[in-house]
């Protein structure tokens, strides 16, 4: 085995290094991606879901009067 296989070999093995990183990056980005959209989705929910169970209020802070139906 001379010098250049050597290099060669070492050289292939940082390439297949980087380009493993490189995937689990993109993965990983990937994955937070998904899940800051899910939060977000969430958050949503949950805002709209409070808000339709909270009272209306007057600026009095006192409830409105029913309306005769």
């Amino acid at each position: 085995m001379n010098v250049d296989d050597v290099v060669a070999a070492k050289v292939e093995a940082a390439r297949v290094r980087i380009q493993a990183t490189k995937q689990r990056r993109e993965e990983l980005a990937a994955a937070r991606k998904r899940g800051l959209a899910a939060r977000h989705a969430n958050k949503l929910r949950r805002i709209a879901a409070q808000q339709q169970t909270t009272t209306l209020t007057t600026d009095e802070g006192s409830t409105p009067p029913k309306e005769n139906t």
